[in-house]
């Protein structure tokens, strides 16, 4: 069976998205994940911050590599995001997945993210499905 490094690898290699967010694996174990990316002016929406959409997709590809770390291919059900406070051009985010739960078919995680002054910009939570295809 792959490791969870070599499972990310494989996901990254053709997450051409996570690629343009400029995500960077921090830490990958079975369950959990750390990833980092700095928030760029394209980045922004017409209120001169992030778009939401940004912390949201970093911590969805944070729950998809979590998830998929054990070597089962996992595919999410159910995300949501509360943004907790602004991000500007520039901050460094952060994002910690952490598993709540994991059972036969469904799992669940909860994603944090701070900004480089610890201060926490984004709470995700989601729900995944684990299929029998292995990585």
């Amino acid at each position: 069976m792959p490791s969870p490094k070599q499972i990310v690898d494989t996901m990254m290699a053709k997450d051409f998205f996570s690629q343009w967010l400029g995500i960077q694996v921090l830490e990958i174990g079975q369950g959990q994940c750390k990833l980092e990316l700095t928030v760029r002016k394209d980045m922004l929406n017409g209120f001169g911050i992030a778009h939401g959409g940004i912390t949201y997709c970093m911590a969805d590809s944070a729950l998809a590599f979590a998830s998929n770390s054990y070597g089962n291919q996992c595919v999410s059900i159910e995300t949501s995001i509360s943004h907790t406070h602004k991000v500007k051009e520039g901050d460094v985010l952060t994002a910690v997945a952490k598993e709540l739960n994991r059972g036969h078919k469904i799992a669940i995680y909860e994603v944090s993210i701070v900004n480089q002054e610890h201060k926490n910009v984004g709470l995700f939570k989601g729900t995944v499905y684990i299929t029998e295809k292995n990585w």
